[in-house]
């Protein structure tokens, strides 16, 4: 399977609204497969089809080497057409970093539990009520389905203190261990 390059932050695909899939969407498992591939190969433990290049509403995950005691091990997931229900609970600031925006980390405030209803890679229907680690990595990818980033979160004081990190990035000079592709300017 192969590895495929991410995106970076400023990439204008980051910022769209992803569309819906339709079940019958060629070569789909193979996406699949090809996203679980790339995200365990960059050391992730979750990747939106936007991260690579794709505005559609799928997103895959694996929390269980993040997971505390008392939390559900999941193991590697797959979420397509997505649907956040409900956000319940205390806003939680936790490090957060995205394989977008490669070495770049800080506090996020984010409800405590989630409630989402997504298709398997099989399109069957479930519903989910997360808290933890998983909560947080589901909230992370939706919000790329959605067009929106971590760093959205931030104040501008932080964001301003993460400008050269950003600079580098958007130069295509940070370093990481896994493909990266730059801005790819819109048609």
């Amino acid at each position: 399977m192969p590895i495929l390059p991410i995106v970076t932050y400023d990439d204008p695909v980051l910022r769209k609204q992803a569309d819906e899939i339709e079940e019958d969407s060629p070569e789909l498992q193979t996406l699949i497969d090809n996203m679980l591939e790339t995200m365990y190969n960059a050391d992730g433990v979750g990747l939106a089809a936007p991260q690579i290049g794709r505005s559609i509403k799928l997103f895959v995950m694996d929390t269980d080497s993040m997971i505390e005691d008392g939390e559900v091990p999941y193991g590697p997931m797959v979420f397509i057409n997505p649907l956040i229900l409900e956000k319940r609970g205390n806003k939680v600031p936790l490090e957060e970093g995205c394989l977008s925006i490669p070495e770049v980390n800080d506090k996020v405030f984010r409800p405590e539990t989630v409630i989402i209803e997504f298709f398997d890679r099989d399109f069957n229907k479930h519903r989910l009520e997360a808290g933890g680690w998983t909560s947080r990595v589901i909230q992370h990818e939706y919000d790329h389905l959605e067009g929106v980033l971590f760093l959205d979160y931030l104040s501008a004081f932080k964001k301003r203190m993460h400008k050269k990190e950003l600079k580098e990035i958007d130069e295509g000079n940070k370093k990481v261990k896994y493909p990266v592709v730059p801005k790819q300017e819109e048609a």
